[in-house]
């Protein structure tokens, strides 16, 4: 699959930090709190990465974008608590698919896939993320599933 998203090293340190606890922590905190480090991928290429990337609340953005109607759903661009401005990842349409990038690498896209690819993928990383957050002692249905 040419786009691919890849993390490693899930945890929450900062809830400790803040004394709290990842079963009973308020939803915003957790979305915030939860990282990894994030790497889009093209194939062997890698697009983009960030350490101690926001992966919960990506994960929960993508479910929502991808759960609008066709007709309502634009181009996706993360708007997260812990960046200033949107677009640390963003999908963009394009007249031969849906490419993946960041306004961080703004001239690093993934190579165009179809709809179902895409789709394939966000599922995969939304699904991976649900079953860390289980692993680190958090609900997993802070993320719909899929």
């Amino acid at each position: 699959m040419p786009v691919r998203f890849a993390y490693q090293n899930v945890g929450a340190p900062d809830l400790r930090r803040r004394g709290l606890q990842p079963e009973t922590a308020p939803v915003g905190v957790l979305l915030v709190d939860i990282e990894a480090d994030l790497v889009i991928q093209d194939g062997d290429r890698v697009v983009f990465a960030e350490k101690l990337f926001p992966v919960a609340e990506l994960a929960r953005a993508l479910v929502s974008w991808l759960y609008r109607l066709d007709g309502e759903r634009d181009d996706f661009a993360f708007d997260s608590m812990s960046y200033t401005d949107p677009g640390a990842v963003r999908i963009v349409r394009s007249a031969e698919g849906w490419q993946v990038g960041s306004v961080f690498e703004p001239d690093a896209w993934t190579a165009p896939v179809t709809w179902d690819v895409l789709v394939a993928e966000v599922k995969n990383f939304v699904g991976a993320v649900r079953r860390d957050l289980a692993a680190i002692g958090v609900r997993p249905d802070l993320i719909t599933g899929l």
